[in-house]
């Protein structure tokens, strides 16, 4: 991707090497809160987060930024800038004001607006405070874990998040959070695919406007498919505990993921993206 050299957001706070000793201060008896629809492949563990959250309360070390991190920071705040710059206009034109996320940059264990969440459940959205978390580590482990290279790769990753936040503004996590009173945990996981898998659309209507712009380079378009592929539950579920449970699916397939982040990339636009009121996805 052609990143060097040019816009990056002002929208992003860097919180690494902090630790969430806040916690606290902001108050204590707000419960731990996991985010698990909103990550991008969830499974967080919550004695982790605790184990975290007890060894970062006093953490004063100040956190040294590699030169890969910090090129890696500077192309996440161009990626950033893309999805503003790109969906203001593309919502625009269905007649929506698009209101800018926050992006937070955080190492180990963040306290966000849905609660304390560690960087083992991947990069993840809350729509309580309309910002998208990320610790930078998790692309390490998608291409060590999954072999996903490239840097279009991890632009998919940002741009599937804020796709959540896309959803969030027009109201549909709402529906969705209302959905779930109402249902129970297997039918509800299905919403949640649902849910994913329009996330997954939608930033493929980020790429192609990107690709519109001149800023794909040979190849990115592959990247990006590697990784929607390599996050889908059944890679995910076969290779962490060698068998696949398809009623506990949150995110879809390796073959839906690919497929819709595709058909948006397609596209280019919202006239497709309805994943909730079709049969086969």
């Amino acid at each position: 991707m052609r990143w060097k050299d040019r816009r990056r957001s002002d929208n992003i706070e860097d919180r690494r090497g902090k630790g969430i000793g806040g916690f606290a201060a902001v108050g204590g008896t707000l419960g731990i809160i996991l985010i698990l629809i909103y990550t991008l492949f969830g499974g967080g563990n919550i004695s982790d987060v605790l184990n975290n959250f007890i060894n970062n309360e006093n953490n004063t070390t100040t956190y040294e930024e590699t030169a890969e991190e910090k090129e890696l920071s500077e192309f996440v705040s161009v990626v950033l800038a893309d999805t503003e710059d790109i969906w203001t206009e593309v919502l625009k034109d269905y007649g929506y004001q698009y209101d800018l996320p926050k992006l937070v940059l955080f190492t180990d264990t963040v306290y966000s607006g849905c609660g304390i969440a560690s960087s083992q459940s991947g990069p993840f959205y809350c729509p309580g405070d309309e910002t998208v978390y990320l610790d930078l580590s998790f692309f390490e482990e998608l291409q060590n874990r999954f072999g996903v290279t490239g840097d279009f790769a991890i632009a998919y990753v940002i741009a599937h998040e804020v796709g959540h936040h896309v959803q969030n503004l027009l109201g549909i996590l709402d529906q969705i959070q209302e959905i779930q009173r109402q249902v129970t945990q297997e039918e509800f996981n299905e919403y949640s695919v649902r849910v994913e898998l329009q996330a997954d659309y939608l930033a493929g209507v980020w790429a192609r406007h990107v690709e519109e712009l001149g800023y794909l380079e040979e190849g990115d378009l592959e990247e990006a498919l590697n990784a929607a592929s390599a996050v889908g539950d059944d890679r995910i579920q076969k290779q962490t505990q060698g068998y696949v449970v398809p009623d506990s699916f949150t995110h879809g397939t390796s073959e839906q993921r690919n497929r819709w982040f595709y058909k948006g990339f397609q596209t280019g636009n919202l006239d497709n993206w309805d994943t909730f009121n079709i049969d086969e996805l």
